[in-house]
């Protein structure tokens, strides 16, 4: 069976684990919006505070459902519920969208080091997904030159063995 991902199934739980308690500390913070203006802010610094939050905050929260989803995708598929077509078909981890680091500056430390934390969980994921096309195609590209090579090479000498190589004879002799 070829597999979607280089992780085991211990390791896919944990994630998925850790994904949970991300997501519910992200609904958390951005659920409850933000607090009263601090006092020395314009209402113009007030309103970027604000559609800060309202930004970054739908970016953390797409970023922590793409995850979460990505691994109830890879629990389904050791569970036996998804075959490996469909996981790779429909199971794609969407790539991030990075946060705005002006946005970010103006949002509370608590709320960036989260946000940063949904950043990390996703970046540490897609670098253990595995995309068979993406593997083999360098592999796929060395050996297409290599065969185009060595067909050069014996077309030229007239089945003669050239370095090891010996081209297919006829049957109808």
């Amino acid at each position: 069976m070829n597999r979607t991902t280089s992780l085991s199934q211990p390791i896919i739980e944990a994630l998925y684990s850790e994904a949970l308690v991300l997501a519910d500390e992200v609904r958390a913070v951005f659920a409850q919006g933000t607090k009263a203006p601090e006092p020395g802010l314009t209402s113009h610094e007030d309103a970027m505070m604000r559609l800060a939050l309202s930004t970054e905050g739908l970016k953390t929260t797409t970023r922590i459902m793409h995850v979460l989803a990505w691994l109830l995708n890879q629990r389904a598929f050791f569970s036996g519920e998804l075959n490996e077509k469909q996981v790779r078909l429909h199971g794609a981890l969407p790539t991030d969208r990075p946060s705005d680091l002006e946005q970010i500056e103006r949002l509370e430390p608590e709320t960036r080091e989260l946000i940063a934390e949904t950043e990390r969980l996703h970046r540490r994921i897609a670098h253990c997904v595995v995309d068979p096309g993406d593997v083999a195609a360098p592999l796929q590209q060395r050996l297409q030159g290599k065969l185009s090579d060595t067909a050069k090479t014996v077309e030229g000498v007239g089945g003669h063995v050239v370095s090891g190589v010996r081209p297919i004879a006829s049957t109808s002799d």
